[in-house]
């Protein structure tokens, strides 16, 4: 069986992940030890424990050792399942992880899949519901797949209560991808979104970012979310160019200004676009498992952080991939996938 490390490379919780999404797409059993030990809380956390059991019921997967806190678990697919499910983390833990653990074994299902996943949209330190919309879906769709996402209800912190519907229509092979230039910057859009929060602080996020990037007035929108469960702030700002769209956020924290939430994403957009390339640091992380599964592919990066090398480390245990990281100038990196057998 498997033997996967918890505590390689940044050994945070995306390391259980890609294992769960790379032992579903490709039948293999595997036991993970030493899972989040470096963290705060180590061990299974309520939203790894819910990537642990959709996994398992995607998969029909036997496992062993899953409970709150739990640092080692055995996880042996069986038969990868398509249908209708519904999975609530409970938290405000972030459905947008989940789903990226799920959906690349789902698009080669023999059939398709509907997901509802119910927990936070708009987490710190995860992709915002907006990031899978414009940035990380379109990509998967010109490499073939067919998934659509809507968000039906905002998610923050701490309750979370938010909730995302995911339709995908499988696809027998997913094509290669290649993403050597961004092309010409055609637009950057601002959205702020307000849960039960007063209107002065989407206003001044807007004017920090018209000012310092700037940005044409019709491109800013503000949005109130007067269903969320609880207050919550994001700053989301779309980078459309001529070959993908890359997505910036930033969530509101209690005693932290305006001015500084809005500052962090000006200060992400701008490192992105003086390096002039096409896929952003997070992006980056999350289209090698893509790429793996078509067999090939490429694009232009910033310098690969420790999560895209952890993720690249993961992936050479399960798969017959090379994997490389080729820097072409101080700011631009290419990151290249080839697998053996597709």
């Amino acid at each position: 069986m498997l033997s996967i490390d918890g505590d390689m490379g940044e050994g945070g919780g995306q390391i259980l992940r890609t294992s769960l999404t790379l032992s579903l797409c490709f039948n293999r059993p595997f036991r993970i030890r030493h899972i989040r030990a470096r963290r705060k809380k180590p061990g299974l956390q309520p939203q790894h424990l819910v990537a642990v059991t959709a996994a398992a019921a995607v998969g029909h997967a036997d496992v062993h050792g899953a409970a709150l806190g739990a640092t080692e678990i055995v996880f042996a697919p069986r038969q990868l399942t398509p249908g209708d499910y519904r999975f609530d983390i409970g938290t405000a833990g972030s459905t947008s992880l989940i789903l990226q653990t799920l959906l690349p074994a789902l698009l080669t299902a023999p059939t398709a899949s509907r997901l509802t996943l119910l927990g936070g949209t708009h987490n710190p330190l995860a992709p915002p519901y907006e990031f899978l919309r414009f940035a990380y879906l379109p990509l998967l769709r010109r490499m073939g797949a067919e998934v659509t996402a809507k968000l039906h209800e905002a998610g923050f912190y701490p309750v979370g209560g938010g909730s995302v519907g995911v339709e995908i229509q499988p696809v027998k092979q997913l094509q290669p991808l290649n993403l050597p230039e961004r092309g010409q910057v055609k637009s950057l859009t601002a959205h702020a979104l307000l849960a039960r929060l007063p209107e002065h602080i989407a206003i001044r996020e807007l004017q920090v970012l018209q000012r310092q990037l700037e940005m044409n007035k019709s491109r800013l929108h503000m949005q109130h979310l007067h269903t969320a469960k609880c207050p919550g702030n994001a700053l989301i700002l779309v980078i459309e160019s001529e070959h993908c769209n890359e997505v910036i956020s930033a969530i509101g924290r209690r005693g932290v200004p305006a001015e500084t939430v809005a500052q962090s994403v000006v200060d992400q957009a701008q490192r992105y676009l003086h390096a002039n390339v096409p896929v952003g640091q997070h992006l980056a992380d999350q289209l090698l498992i893509p790429l793996v599964l078509a067999g090939s592919g490429s694009y232009c990066t910033l310098e690969p952080d420790s999560h895209t090398r952890t993720n690249i480390d993961v992936i050479r245990a399960f798969r017959d991939a090379d994997v490389r990281c080729d820097r072409r100038d101080p700011q631009r990196w290419t990151l290249s996938v080839s697998c053996r057998h597709r």
